[in-house]
């Protein structure tokens, strides 16, 4: 932090009460022409450009812009709220023919000039440490430090100078020395806590910082549709209501040096307490700032019938960071070409691209070496890849395969065929009415029989969150391998094969912000190398002749042709945007946001949700007495909330439920608090018989 913002953080900010009425006029003053080039420069290097607002020399008028003239008119507060003049008075005071005087902003910040000021409707001590910390003096044209100690130490009369803001009568002078307290009291003073720390000396009063007394200039004057796709958020600055909220109460707000910032899109949140408004996580651990999360995914700013776009249909498919959008097309601008086996550039660079990637995977799931990682196109690929070779190769008649009533049909139906194909048993451990696998019944399904066993980490149907660590260990006792299907809990909780100790581990790309047509297989070193080629061709061979092939060692065996090259190296891009944000942080703020739409959708009479385990995430199933699930789905789609309705590729398990179809919002780490109260109030007025 600059000694500036920090002084202003530590300082009361009030209006001077010596601050002087009547200033002496300088006939030494530049004239208008000179005025007016100078102040183009001035606010062209300001925060927000000129040119943003299509300012040109012309355009400028005699007194210099105000900085406020870059605040969206639209949403900034009126200029009487801050106690200056509004448009009407400023036209007038402009329509008068007037020779520059000593209350305009200098020219030049070499001046001597010590501040004068405004009187405001409140203090700056009233906003936010953090909105002041990027603030300069020079951003507003006012002197900084190494000025301000030039200021005092020189005895320069403030009259000789075409000074502006504030200066004091002509024949003032600036002490030679803070010790002379007299001359130093007469001046509008730096801060005191600056002082001292400048020059040592105890003895100096509180000081004030204050500012000019009128605006130079009119909002109306500029084009209202420049300034229109402008706003205080854009810049990291409070908006309307926030303005509101703290000029609510009249006087000043000190600031406490030791009090922790907060965030205008979050309220203290207590254990288990939750605001409608906007919630927000808890001080035991850092805050999440879901809104800068948003800014990254593009989509978001899509409107759907005119509304915002509200994506609650993340277990279906998640939307894409700008950082993977960029890459996969930065792999196209620069780096397109087949990977291994050719001596040119472009080969090069696409093949340390696509094995970049697979590292990225190997870490990300903690696996022990990035030849335990095998390319396929989704969740589905990959477990048809095992179900096809090491299935194939090792479950014969009589042997028995261990599934749940929780599982998507991509983690039936290869294992039923396998069954049919062989003669194999497929089982299935019950779950009991929240979704929670029974896990009694589970364990009387292993026997010396058991060969495999899969089952999904997460249920795409419920959310439920299975015990997947025991029931791994439960399944080796007996001898049996497991597959874990992570397609669903990737994105939402921790991944490490190692310390799960299962056999295989899928996903797909696209759940977890990534590219469609890519996913994983994990395994283990020694299964993989155990397991035959599923498909043949192209790149998982080392030696073709008519009477034998060689193949590849793993994982290239399993990656026959031309694989999705480009794809697999965006999954590796939104690999590391989930890094850099931190799975654990994703899962808590999730996790908070699913128990307060959880708890939002309960307060709706007829609305019962599905799906009520312990251990749940993401998914928010129901049915609302009276309604059809499509329908409910075609209404919100009206103001722009996507959900899925059907069965979601998991019939068994809705049958379960004595159910065909359910409405399906699932949740991510861009999805706010507010998105839920716009969906549960849209259920209550589907519920009224408002949408036909």
């Amino acid at each position: 932090m600059s000694k500036w913002a920090s002084i202003m953080n530590t300082s009361n900010f009030e209006p001077s009460s010596t601050a002087p009425q009547s200033f002496t006029q300088d006939t030494s003053l530049p004239d208008i022409e000179q005025l007016t080039k100078l102040a183009n420069e001035l606010f062209t290097a300001l925060p927000c450009d000129g040119s943003r607002l299509g300012l040109v020399a012309s355009a400028v008028p005699s007194e210099v812009i105000s900085p406020l003239a870059g605040v969206n008119k639209s949403s900034a507060p009126g200029v009487q709220d801050f106690s200056l003049p509004g448009d009407a008075e400023l036209k007038s005071f402009f329509s008068q023919q007037r020779q520059p005087s000593l209350n305009q902003v200098p020219h030049s910040l070499d001046t001597g000039v010590v501040l004068n000021s405004p009187t405001t409707a409140s203090s700056l001590s009233s906003f936010d440490k953090s909105v002041l910390e990027g603030i300069l003096p020079n951003n507003f044209g006012l002197p900084d430090e190494a000025q301000l100690q030039q200021m005092l130490v020189s005895r320069v009369p403030l009259g000789s100078h075409p000074s502006g803001i504030g200066a004091v009568d002509a024949t003032s002078e600036v002490p030679a020395s803070l010790t002379d307290i007299d001359k130093v009291n007469s001046l509008q003073k730096p801060f005191e806590a600056e002082l001292q720390k400048l020059f040592g000396n105890e003895r100096v009063n509180q000081p004030h910082l204050t500012f000019p007394t009128s605006l130079p200039n009119s909002l109306s004057d500029f084009d209202p549709a420049l300034i229109a796709g402008l706003s205080p958020e854009t810049y990291g600055l409070p908006g309307e209501a926030e303005i509101k909220k703290l000029f609510a109460t009249p006087g000043s707000v000190p600031l406490n040096p030791e009090s922790k910032p907060t965030y205008y899109f979050l309220d203290e949140l207590k254990t288990g307490e939750f605001n409608s408004e906007a919630p927000s996580l808890s001080s035991a651990h850092p805050a999440f700032d879901v809104q800068a999360i948003r800014r990254d995914f593009p989509i978001l700013k899509e409107r759907v019938n005119g509304h915002p776009l509200v994506w609650f249909d993340n277990a279906a498919t998640t939307q894409k960071p700008q950082s993977v959008i960029d890459r996969v097309s930065y792999f196209y601008e620069h780096e397109n070409s087949n990977i291994h086996r050719a001596a040119h550039e472009l080969a090069a660079r696409s093949t340390d691209a696509y094995e970049k990637a697979r590292d990225i995977v190997a870490r990300f799931l903690n696996a022990s070496s990035s030849s335990e990682v095998v390319f396929a196109r989704g969740t589905t690929e990959a477990i048809n890849l095992v179900a096809k070779s090491w299935g194939h190769q090792n479950i014969k008649e009589g042997d028995e395969i261990v599934i749940t009533w929780l599982e998507h049909h991509a983690n039936i139906v290869p294992w039923k065929q396998l069954c049919d194909l062989t003669g194999a048993v497929l089982r299935v451990a019950p779950v009991d009415d929240h979704g929670q696998v029974l896990l009694g019944e589970y364990q009387k399904l292993l026997t010396s029989k058991t060969k495999l066993v899969s089952f999904t980490q997460v249920s795409n149907a419920l959310g439920t969150v299975t015990p997947a660590k025991e029931m791994i260990d439960m399944a080796h006792r007996v001898g049996a391998l497991v597959l874990l299907d992570g397609a669903q809990s990737v994105s939402h909780l921790r991944a490490d094969v190692q310390a799960l100790d299962c056999d295989w581990f899928v996903f797909s790309g696209h759940k977890i912000f990534g590219p469609t047509g890519i996913g994983v297989l994990y395994g283990k070193a020694d299964l993989l190398e155990s397991m035959p080629p599923w498909q043949g061709g192209g790149n998982m061979i080392e030696d073709v002749t008519f009477e034998k092939i060689v193949y590849q060692p793993a994982p290239a065996r399993f990656e026959a042709g031309t694989g999705n090259i480009a794809d697999a190296v965006g999954l590796g891009a939104a690999l590391e945007y989930v890094s850099k944000v931190g799975i654990d942080n994703i899962a808590r703020y999730e996790h908070e946001l699913l128990l307060y739409a959880m708890d939002a959708l309960r307060s709706i009479s007829g609305l019962h949700l599905i799906g009520t385990a312990a251990e749940k995430t993401s998914v928010l199933s129901f049915i609302l007495d009276g309604h059809s699930n499509q329908d409910i789905g075609v209404a919100l789609n009206r103001v722009g909330i996507a959900v899925r309705t059907g069965h979601h590729c998991a019939q068994p398990i809705l049958r379960r439920f004595g159910l065909e179809s359910t409405v399906r919002p699932s949740l991510a780490f861009y999805n706010t608090h507010q998105e839920v109260d716009l969906l549960v109030s849209t259920v209550r007025r589907i519920k009224s018989g408002q949408f036909v």
